[in-house]
């Protein structure tokens, strides 16, 4: 919910509802000389078009789910890369700033959101960049449409059913099912402070005296956005789950997956097994030590320098 330094808010209109997304000011960025074209395109695009479509390389960040999840979540990443690349991070439909249709949202809600949201901002086909089950989901927008999609670089990846596992038969999901309380749940054991800050600290991260301030409130102003709840619920309750697994052998993009090990939800081994039933697109699986669910906000640093390394990988011939 906090826009960087050097960044600016801007939107577009998908088949259901706004997005908002963060991209780099120009002024910041780029020299004089640059600064002058993107104004000539703009006269001629219009303001909301012209600052997403270009045929410059693009890293796009996608975030993942979670009580209070926006984009946000890449916020200390992607600065890193402005002056190299055009950078475009958007809060999915459901969180963040963007629109909360009230809806049970589906696996297919995403999969459109996300290809819609690429054809939409980007001439040519952009590095993305996607985190925990919205990695998953990229993969299978990436085997819809490969040629949308140049290279992916993935942070824990994992449908949440993988390999046969049934997460709605749990009894978190079970009891997230169960009308009225699902909303009373959210409402007093997620969307507050203490809720989001326990979670971060005893889930999320693998070390909570790196959980600051600023994150906290970031995910709460997220959290508690009017109808934040659809979105979250609906990933609560099991509905956005698959089994990864089932696909991983279709997906032709070249991709880089970097895995923290101390997980809670989806183990290393759990992350190698996919990795391995299609070793010719997964280029690299690597291990992240002493970081959990989301390297990206526990260790920005050491994740921006291994993202670096990535791009050169993957943009290498074989």
């Amino acid at each position: 919910m906090f826009t960087p330094p050097g960044f600016t808010q801007a939107s577009l209109v998908t088949r259901l509802g706004r997005m908002v997304y963060y991209t780099a000011s120009p002024q910041t960025w780029l020299t004089s000389k640059s600064s002058n074209a993107v104004a000539d395109r703009d006269l001629v695009l219009g303001n909301e078009t012209s600052a997403s479509l270009s045929s410059d390389p693009t890293l796009v960040f996608l975030h993942g789910f979670g009580g209070g999840s926006s984009a946000y979540e890449w916020s200390q990443v992607y600065p890193a890369f402005a002056a190299e690349y055009r950078i475009l991070a958007p809060d999915l439909l459901g969180w963040g700033r963007s629109e909360h249709p009230a809806r049970n949202y589906q696996i297919e809600d995403y999969l459109n959101t996300i290809l819609e949201f690429i054809e939409q901002t980007c001439l040519a086909p952009p590095v993305v960049l996607a985190s925990s089950l919205t990695a998953a989901f990229t993969i299978r927008a990436a085997i819809l449409r490969p040629e949308l999609f140049k290279a992916l670089i993935l942070t824990t990846p994992a449908g949440l059913s993988d390999f046969g596992e049934d997460y709605t038969r749990s009894f978190f999901a079970q009891l997230v099912s169960t009308p009225v309380l699902d909303r009373l749940l959210y409402s007093f054991g997620v969307a507050t402070e203490a809720g989001i800050r326990n979670f971060m600290e005893q889930r999320q991260f693998a070390h909570a005296d790196r959980v600051s301030a600023e994150m906290v409130k970031a995910y709460l102003l997220s959290a508690q956005q009017p109808n934040a709840e659809y979105a979250a619920l609906s990933f609560v309750r099991g509905d956005l789950c698959f089994d990864l697994s089932a696909y991983m052998a279709q997906l032709t993009t070249p991709t880089a997956i970097l895995w923290g090990r101390k997980s809670q939800f989806t183990s290393p081994e759990l992350g190698q097994r996919l990795a391995g039933l299609n070793p010719r697109a997964v280029k690299v699986f690597q291990q992240m030590d002493e970081v959990g669910l989301t390297p990206q906000l526990e260790l920005p640093a050491v994740t921006i320098g291994l993202i670096r390394h990535y791009l050169n990988l993957l943009s290498s011939p074989d």
